[in-house]
């Protein structure tokens, strides 16, 4: 059996996908080609291109009223795309940030270098949970306290914070756009388009392979693109392209394909998200009744895709260790936090949650 990995990302892929992708590598389909070699105009990869299309559409539920592009570059990239994007052609525009982790504040900071950009809430301060302080990004700032321009092109949050592991999905009905990072949480539960009016994603957790991003996109908002924005990142360009403006990043798109065949195949993003809860539930119920292990965050928000966790003691190269010989990888946090960190993505079966569980358990016993 192969080992469990807990990656953040590029994180776990369905082994079905794999096994796919392995047997179709040298000749997709009888075309005598891989997929590596195909020409992206011709009509076997169109083919993957637009049943890749059309399963996320069916997959998520996506309105006719929203483009679908397959681009590059990554979330980050995005960044610096949204404004450029969405901030129009007149001076002067504004759009507005919810930062609630390390990756929204990132957004937030790449977005000051296009326009007037305010930070519309923040929960970059410390909160108390049972008596302790538990440091800043442990909570998410209720949609209530925002504070938000009427005449602000756009607001930006994300889904889930990675690093943190918040997790926010309860949006407003805003009367201006908002605009989702998703990420580290796309297709592990609904997304409802009707307070959505973007929704990107690098593919590389829960979509597909590390160098494709998704971009969901209301069909209204392009064309505004800023005369900064190079072509190539045009939303508008692109989406009257069919994400072909130039060379799509073919295998990637053929991955993620095979990806959106398998989670259909799993009973769609319905019957996922059931199997999330079941799977992070697992692991913070063992959490919540250890007194050698915790979790920061504020329980109404916590994470079901990302876990972070703390020893009460200062044995973390030790932990870390003996997971690695009990086949659990990839559990350490990020540089930025430390500790440890599970990522349960779509991927990674209960069994494995369950694994991780038993072996924090024996590692108590042993260390406690």
């Amino acid at each position: 059996m192969r080992p469990w990995n807990f990656s953040a990302g590029p994180s776990k892929f369905p082994e079905a996908v794999l096994k796919t992708a392995a047997a179709e590598m040298l000749d997709w389909h009888g075309s005598g080609m891989s997929v590596l070699e195909m020409s992206h105009r011709g009509k076997e990869f169109m083919q993957i291109r637009n049943e890749a299309e059309q399963d996320l559409r069916d997959l998520l539920q996506v309105p006719d009223e929203f483009a679908v592009l397959f681009m590059q570059g990554g979330a980050q990239a995005q960044n610096a795309l949204i404004p450029l994007n969405l901030l129009g052609l007149k001076p002067g525009a504004k759009a507005d940030y919810v930062v609630s982790g390390s990756w929204s504040k990132k957004s937030f900071q790449e977005a000051q270098r296009f326009g007037d950009i305010q930070l519309a809430a923040s929960s970059e301060s410390s909160t108390v949970i049972q008596g302790k302080d538990q440091g800043s990004f442990t909570w998410f700032p209720d949609p209530s306290t925002w504070q938000v321009r009427p005449d602000s092109s756009y607001v930006h949050v994300c889904s889930n914070e990675t690093i943190g592991g918040v997790e926010f999905n309860n949006w407003p009905q805003l009367d201006i756009p908002l605009v989702v990072d998703v990420s580290s949480n796309i297709f592990s539960r609904p997304i409802d388009f009707t307070k959505v009016a973007v929704a990107y994603a690098g593919a590389q957790k829960n979509a597909g392979p590390a160098g494709l991003t998704l971009v969901i996109i209301r069909k209204d908002l392009l064309g505004v693109a800023s005369e900064q924005c190079p072509n190539t990142f045009n939303f508008d360009l692109v989406a009257k392209n069919d994400s072909m403006l130039n060379t799509p990043p073919t295998y990637a798109i053929y991955l993620a394909g095979l990806v959106f065949k398998w989670l259909t195949q799993q009973g769609g993003v319905a019957a996922i998200e059931q199997a999330n809860i079941a799977k992070a539930k697992v692991l913070y119920d063992y959490l919540d009744q250890s007194s050698f292990y915790r979790n920061a965050v504020e329980p109404s928000v916590r994470s079901r895709m990302n876990i972070p966790f703390l020893l009460n003691q200062p044995q973390d190269a030790a932990f870390l260790a003996e997971a690695e010989q009990a086949g659990l990888l990839q559990l350490k946090g990020h540089k930025s936090v430390g500790g440890m960190r599970a990522s349960i993505y779509n991927a990674m079966p209960i069994e494995g949650v369950q694994a991780l569980v038993d072996f924090m358990q024996a590692f108590e016993a042993r260390h406690g």
